[in-house]
Formats: structure tokens, sequence, C-alpha cells
């Protein structure tokens, strides 16, 4: 069986109508002179398991669907297209640092004010904890005087229950 392929230069828009074709399984648009964005109801194709639109002068937003994203970006390349499955974001999306810009230096901005953040609330968090516990023993006699004679009670108690350990362990291993 001899299977022959054909490549026409077909142009104009993806039409709307792409969606209703619910059986398609394959759609190879590759290397024409497609332009305009991408049909938001190709999205809507639930069994489309191989797609290429590259090649194309297509542009604009990837239309959001589990289906479109899972292809890889190679599908999409030779476009002007954004947003997922491809590296490049969207205008409307939240911006990411292109090639031309210091990648090294946002990544060191956004660091230098989460470390900001963190000292502050280190410094914060250090004050309330000491004062409030070393301020209430200054302050109240009587909570300072159990706790003065709560420190030589553990260290009694981890003294004894060591000692106890050791010797059944010793007898353990003399028998």
């Amino acid at each position: 069986m001899w299977l022959a392929c054909v490549h026409f230069s077909l142009t104009g828009q993806i039409t709307p109508k792409i969606g209703q074709l619910k059986s398609l399984d394959f759609l190879d648009l590759s290397r024409n002179q497609f332009f305009g964005g991408i049909s938001s109801s190709l999205s809507r194709l639930s069994r489309l398991s191989v797609m290429d639109l590259s090649y194309n002068n297509l542009s604009g937003k990837i239309p959001s669907g589990t289906q479109l994203q899972s292809f890889n970006a190679l599908t999409y390349a030779g476009n002007e297209l954004c947003g997922l499955p491809l590296p490049n974001k969207c205008p409307t999306e939240e911006s990411a640092p292109g090639p031309g810009k210091d990648n090294a230096n946002t990544l060191e901005e956004e660091d230098q004010f989460i470390t900001l953040g963190f000292y502050v609330s280190l410094i914060l968090g250090f004050f309330v904890g000491f004062w409030g516990f070393c301020g209430t023993l200054l302050v109240k006699s009587s909570w300072r005087h159990h706790y003065y004679n709560f420190l030589p009670g553990i260290k009694n108690w981890f003294y004894v229950t060591a000692v106890v350990n050791i010797a059944k362990l010793q007898r353990r291993f003399r028998n």
C-alpha cells in the first residue's frame, strides 16, 4: 500500500468550526501560511493525539485546555505564540526574565526581599520570645524561684535515668 503526501500551501485563519470535528485524531497544519490566533474551539478536541501547527504565521496566546498544553513546544515552533507549553509568557501574564535581561539580578532582588523579611521576623521573634520569658522571670519572683528549682530537678532526673539505664545494660551483658 502506498501512502502519498501532498503539500498544499494553505492560507487564512484556522476556522473556529474546527472544534466540531470531534473524532479528529491527527491534525497537521504545519508549513502553511495560516495567520491570526489559534481558535479556542481546537482545545475542545479530546481525541486529538497528534498535532502540528509549526511554521505558520500564527500569533497570540495558545488557548488553555488540557489538550493543547499536552503537546510539546515543537508543535508550535516558527510562530509568534505565547503561553504554555512554550517558555515565553504572554504580555498579560506574569513577566519572566527574557534572554536579554539579567536573570541573576532578578533572582538576587527576589532573594533580597525574602531575606529582609526573614531577618525582620527573626529579630522580632527573638525579642518577643526572649523578653517574654526573661522579663516574666525578672518581674515575678515566684516564677523565678520555681524556674531555678526546676533546672536542678531536671538535671538530677537525667542523671538518675542515665545511671539506671547503664546499670541495666551492664547486667544484661554480664549474664
